[in-house]
């Protein structure tokens, strides 16, 4: 049953059991050692971030083995061209061009096959414009090129307004592809699906449902109507053990407020690939003072969200077919970190989106070189 080099020194050393023990353990571990590295790779060769003080345990693990954002591999980027002297602009060329209209032809219409290929890479030209096939792309029949102009007015405005979010580490601002990726309807949008459901009503209608609002866990589903939609206060740690109030009335943070709070705090971190630690000091997240730099891009992008889904997103909802709204209240499709983030702490992995795209950047026609 054992070889023959092992009964030969047991015989020899009948009383001694470590040797041989720990010289079949060293040589197993260094087997499932090894296994291990080259399933799991080299924890060795993970960067970890520090976001807080030294000592206690504040730093954010980057993976060595984290898989690249696969979709980064399709994004379609072009230099703008060189204006040529009396070269025309868009407006002057075009019928019907209510946004874009100070770029030069040659831009404009760079800018458009971006967009095409950001968004409708299968369907052309023809999934905006109904008379694309004619030569007719003034006409707004189809409800993709009214929802597409706005979209660009918001992707200009998040560059512009927002800048102290979108370019918080680096200048590199955000482009339709930031969200579609390739996609006609970008992934991670969300529509309000409280109450769950109605065989029951308050509280007991969005707790302990599985639904991808609530990260398929037992969390409210409600967090990001009430807090990425609506206006409520993100904020429900209290010092002491037992606070007097009634839920639902005045500013008093409940028990339901506090869960809801950890859904979307939950939704964060997935949505970021983060820790808590990434924003917060996890001995004290009721003190303002000891959060991380990155607590304050964070709450601009809370306000940022709101802001968009609000004033951009929502309206929108009388254009959409109804196909494209959502199951309970056909309300227009509304963004959250996810949109933008797909799972990374910087959107695209910290590529700059309108570094080629200038148009996109802000309402002001660039000046080409």
């Amino acid at each position: 049953m054992f070889p023959k080099w092992f009964n030969d020194w047991n015989s020899e050393n009948p009383t001694n059991v470590f040797g041989p023990a720990i010289l079949v353990g060293a040589l197993g571990g260094a087997v499932v050692l090894s296994a291990l590295v080259v399933s799991w790779g080299n924890p060795f060769n993970d960067e970890f971030t520090q976001t807080g003080p030294r000592g206690i345990g504040m730093q954010v693990a980057s993976l060595a083995t984290r898989t690249p954002d696969p979709t980064l591999i399709e994004y379609y980027t072009e230099a703008p061209y060189p204006r040529d002297v009396g070269e025309p602009l868009a407006a002057e060329i075009y019928e019907n061009v209510q946004v874009l209209g100070g770029v030069s032809e040659g831009n404009f219409l760079r800018l458009m096959n971006a967009i095409t290929l950001w968004v409708a890479p299968d369907q052309g030209c023809a999934y905006c414009h109904a008379g694309a096939d004619e030569g007719n792309y003034a006409d707004d029949d189809l409800y993709t090129k009214v929802v597409s102009r706005r979209m660009i007015q918001m992707t200009q405005y998040i560059n512009e307004e927002w800048n102290a979010h979108v370019n918080y580490n680096a200048e590199v601002g955000v482009n339709c592809y930031t969200c579609h990726r390739g996609e006609n309807v970008p992934s991670d949008i969300w529509f309000r699906i409280d109450p769950v459901t109605n065989a029951t009503e308050g509280w007991a209608s969005v707790q302990n449902y599985v639904t991808p609002q609530s990260q398929y866990t037992s969390l409210p589903s409600d967090a990001l109507y009430r807090y990425l939609y609506e206006d409520n206060v993100i904020a429900v740690h209290d010092l002491e053990s037992r606070v007097a109030g009634q839920p639902g009335v005045g500013a008093y943070a409940s028990i339901q407020d506090t869960e809801r709070t950890y859904s979307l705090m939950n939704y964060f971190s997935n949505s970021l690939g983060v820790n808590c630690v990434f924003c917060h000091n996890s001995r004290a997240f009721y003190d303002p003072g000891q959060v991380t730099p990155q607590w304050s891009n964070a709450s601009l992008a809370i306000l940022m969200v709101q802001e968009l889904n609000t004033d951009f997103l929502e309206p929108l909802g009388p254009v959409y077919p109804p196909h494209r709204l959502g199951p309970l209240y056909a309300d227009a499709p509304k963004a959250a970190c996810a949109t933008c983030h797909k799972g990374y702490n910087q959107p695209m992995q910290g590529l700059n989106a309108i570094a080629d795209w200038p148009e996109l950047a802000s309402t002001v026609p660039p000046v080409y070189e």
